[in-house]
């Protein structure tokens, strides 16, 4: 029997984890005014990078002290750097509980061949945080954007730490709490939660990451790309717009036409609040269907902005091949696009919550998403 489908489509069908929706507001001619043609180098070009630079500051409330600055490859690019400049000066605790995480402990231990006490937990759970000795470094992604799992709070992280604090906070920056003060080292990507064009990374210092720069040498030659310093002192122009490498202005300019969305809607604040609607909506849909989960395990973990899920449903016979032809329905009917787990993650569905989604557009989509369920059963049967 044909089961019917719901009558109303989400307005913007954009719910992948990154590359993620752009603002609500976006239009290509908002991004008229980038320098394009023109050096980076140029008064122009320096001074968009400075103002993308004291932007982020603003929205974000992060202190004057710290070092902001924008690098190539996107957030992955920014944790590179800090991994292979600050490391190696004393043992690290590595923490992962999804992919990207797991990435880390392969460059640290298996790449720069450091000590490390590598802490894991499995998909939809996090690692116990209260086991993290102050006086070690640590890495750790603040929202794991392949399990849907957060971390609930800094007050794990000793004030009277003598290792440094190295944080992924990729799908976390605008839209969850950042405790700078907790923070040594914290880096995001453009493409995440402003919905900005990939490729660039932000690379953000406190006064401590930047003490362990000019007193600690590592025992590795790094890549131009890398150094962050030069004659033992920080190379301080990357923090005020002279980047690595030539940037994108045109995805300068995009990211500035997104902080001023931001600003638009409340800041840091406002963008807060638009996540939690948003992953609200999907959290009462769970709640309500029992075919479907949150991923996560602990609702104080539970992220507002890659919100994972997986179904329960006793009647499914291969649960990837099931999550991946729901996600096909979904996509070929044009109400939810890219919303397949991610591939290293257990099968299931992950549906971007941050800022730039719409609520009307969640709440237009999850029926659809009850539509392709129930069709998908049926046609197993």
């Amino acid at each position: 029997m044909a089961i019917s489908q719901p009558a109303t489509r989400p307005a913007n069908p954009r719910f992948s984890s990154g590359p993620c929706a752009k603002p609500p507001v976006f239009e290509l001619s908002k991004l008229a005014d980038a320098p394009l043609g023109r050096s980076h180098r140029a008064a122009v070009g320096k001074a968009k990078l400075k103002d993308a630079i004291e932007g982020t500051r603003e929205v974000l409330g992060i202190p004057a002290d710290y070092k902001i600055g924008i690098v190539p490859a996107s957030d992955t690019g920014a944790v590179e750097m800090a991994l292979w400049n600050l490391l190696g000066e004393r043992k690290v605790e590595m923490l992962a509980w999804e992919s990207f995480g797991a990435g880390w402990v392969t460059d640290v231990v298996k790449q720069l061949k450091i000590e490390a006490e590598v802490k894991t937990a499995e998909y939809g759970e996090i690692v116990d945080l209260a086991t993290v000795d102050p006086k070690n470094d640590v890495v750790f992604t603040w929202n794991g954007t392949t399990s849907g799992v957060k971390v609930p709070n800094g007050d794990w992280i000793a004030d009277d730490r003598e290792g440094l604090t190295i944080c992924d906070a990729t799908s976390a920056a605008f839209a969850q709490d950042l405790p700078w003060d907790k923070l040594d080292v914290t880096t995001f990507s453009w493409q995440k939660v402003l919905g900005g064009e990939a490729a660039h990374g932000m690379l953000i210092l406190s006064p401590r990451a930047v003490e362990r720069l000019e007193s600690y040498t590592p025992a590795w030659p790094l890549p131009k790309i890398f150094r962050l310093t030069k004659g033992g002192k920080l190379i301080d122009g990357i923090f005020t717009g002279a980047t690595i490498n030539t940037p994108s202005m045109l995805a300068v300019e995009d990211y500035l036409v997104a902080l001023d969305w931001a600003r638009s809607v409340g800041g840091f604040e406002g963008l807060k609040a638009r996540a939690d609607a948003n992953a609200k909506v999907v959290f009462d849909f769970c709640d309500a269907n029992d075919w479907i989960a949150n991923l996560a395990v602990d609702g104080a973990t539970r992220s507002n902005t890659s919100v994972c899920l997986k179904f329960t449903d006793d009647r499914i016979q291969d649960g990837a091949a099931f999550a991946k032809a729901v996600a096909k329905r979904l996509e070929a009917e044009d109400v939810a696009l890219d919303v397949g787990a991610y591939r290293d993650a257990p099968a299931g569905l992950r549906i971007w919550c941050g800022g730039t989604v719409e609520t009307s557009d969640l709440e237009a989509m999850l029926p659809w998403l009850t539509w392709a369920f129930e069709a998908e059963i049926e046609a197993q049967a």
